[in-house]
């Protein structure tokens, strides 16, 4: 869909266009004012103009009343742009015709959810209306805002119960969604969400449980259970509960297991693969006969949970190496969603930047609201090992430490340089032949311990699953870690 996008402030008229076309995917023509507009808006079809309300030579109320005196002007949803002290200018554009108003400095968000309310409740009547007309309005709205796309539009955010708000940026996203909201439809189903470490698993999980409509489901329990961290001797008790003197050192009264507490809801296991190899066949067996018998206990439980996995680890290596059972795999395995890495979504990481960008400029009181192209380029061009909580923490960490209008590459400086070329990817290998060495010098200890720390920042500081990324045993990282360290020490006092 075309925008005519009129403000006479290069920088805000710029920051707006670029918003517009990599967040939302929609072509902008800019114009500096409407003498320059109003002629291209006769000419060309625009079913959406934005336009700022105080301008020289001719205001955005001229340029407004111009607009809805030509014959395509009803069908034109027009959205000013006004300062907070002007709140009686906007009331009167709206009076005029106008379909919406936004203050100056805009926030995007507010920008994108008054283009997706007029694309979902005023453009399918437009396209209606204009039907016998012949006008190259009703070609261009119908050849880009078909019905079956208007939808997708409104869904650009997407609230989760417990999250929040959360972007849907390119089709890897898209697919997930649609394919959450149709396992929400069958609790039947098990699911296994796959995806590295900051990929949004919990949110999907969430997405899963509480559907789109989740006021329906608001009272229904979403359990969560993060399998890493569990002793194996805790395993059965927390998932099955006890019945009371089950074993030494248990309550009186005995205690509620995760997966009663998740009747009616979702039990989410988290980090799956993590779950002890001999809790597995009991795991299975809930799964299938849908009854359990809590620790200690004679009385059977009939269970009505759904069951959500998820993991960042290959399953099928684990299952090649007897740390996963097949049938167990198998039987989670009926819906799967599998979440590609951020690096693999390039198209999703501005528009996600910016998101977060409005949400904590508004939390903590700051300017900003756009992010300059330098900037965009500059975490386009990151790996984001981190994934999307990587980039999430970035944005929080510019806001905290500036107060601008907009973003600059300097802010981001404190990213990593990150050849993504060298990166290898999950479940590849170093080949020999493959390494290129420098000339002159090469420390080895430096190029163990920054591999050592990049494991360690791959796994949020996880020790145990970063000895076991590199092949090691936790032992060894530790004496690593600790070598590190003496060096850095000896380093900075010689």
């Amino acid at each position: 869909m075309k925008i005519l996008l009129v403000d006479d402030d290069n920088l805000v008229r710029s920051a707006i266009a670029t918003f517009i076309e990599t967040a939302l995917g929609h072509q902008v023509i800019q114009c500096d004012g409407g003498e320059e507009a109003l002629p291209l808006f006769k000419k060309e079809s625009f079913p959406i103009v934005i336009t700022d309300i105080r301008m020289p030579a001719m205001s955005g109320l001229e340029f407004l009343r111009k607009i809805k005196m030509t014959p395509k002007g009803d069908r034109t949803g027009v959205i000013i742009i006004t300062g907070f002290s002007d709140l009686e200018s906007a009331v009167f554009a709206l009076r005029e015709g106008a379909f919406d108003y936004l203050y100056k400095p805009v926030d995007v968000v507010q920008l994108a959810r008054a283009i997706s309310r007029f694309c979902e409740r005023e453009l399918p009547s437009s396209i209606e209306n204009a039907a016998g007309e012949g006008a190259s309005f009703l070609e261009e709205a119908q050849m880009d805002n078909s019905l079956s796309n208007l939808k997708l539009e409104h869904n650009v955010y997407l609230n989760v119960e417990g999250i929040g708000r959360i972007g849907v940026y390119s089709d890897a996203m898209k697919a997930s969604s649609v394919l959450a909201g149709r396992f929400h439809e069958d609790r039947s189903i098990p699911v296994l969400i796959e995806g590295e470490t900051g990929t949004g698993k919990e949110v999907i999980a969430r997405l899963v449980h509480y559907g789109y409509d989740q006021s329906n489901n608001e009272n229904k329990p979403f359990v969560s259970i993060n399998c890493s961290a569990l002793s194996p001797s805790l395993w059965e008790s927390e998932l099955f509960g006890y019945e009371g003197g089950a074993f030494t050192g248990s309550k009186s009264s005995g205690a509620v297991g995760k997966l009663e507490l998740s009747k009616g809801g979702t039990l989410f296991l988290d980090e799956i693969a993590d779950i002890p190899l001999e809790m597995q066949p009991k795991l299975l067996r809930a799964l299938q006969e849908k009854e359990i018998y809590r620790v200690g206990g004679a009385k059977r439980i009939k269970l009505d949970v759904r069951f959500i996995a998820a993991t960042n680890r290959n399953l099928n290596r684990y299952m090649e190496e007897g740390k996963f059972r097949k049938d167990l795999f198998y039987r989670l395995n009926l819906g799967r969603i599998y979440l590609p890495p951020l690096r693999n979504q390039k198209e999703a990481i501005v528009p996600l930047a910016q998101m977060f960008l409005s949400q904590f400029a508004e939390q903590k009181r700051r300017r900003f609201r756009f992010i300059d192209k330098e900037a965009m380029t500059k975490l386009e061009n990151y790996h984001w090992p981190g994934n999307v909580r990587e980039l999430r923490n970035t944005i929080e960490r510019v806001v905290i430490l500036y107060d601008e209008f907009e973003v600059r590459s300097e802010h981001l400086n404190f990213l990593s340089v990150y050849d993504t070329n060298l990166y290898i990817e999950q479940g590849s290998m170093i080949k020999p032949g493959q390494i290129l060495l420098p000339p002159g010098r090469l420390n080895l200890r430096e190029v163990e311990a920054e591999i050592v720390r990049k494991a360690l920042h791959l796994f949020n500081n996880n020790k145990t699953r970063a000895a076991e990324y590199l092949c090691i045993s936790r032992q060894t990282l530790r004496t690593r870690l600790k070598q590190s360290h003496r060096n850095s020490t000896q380093m900075e006092n010689p």
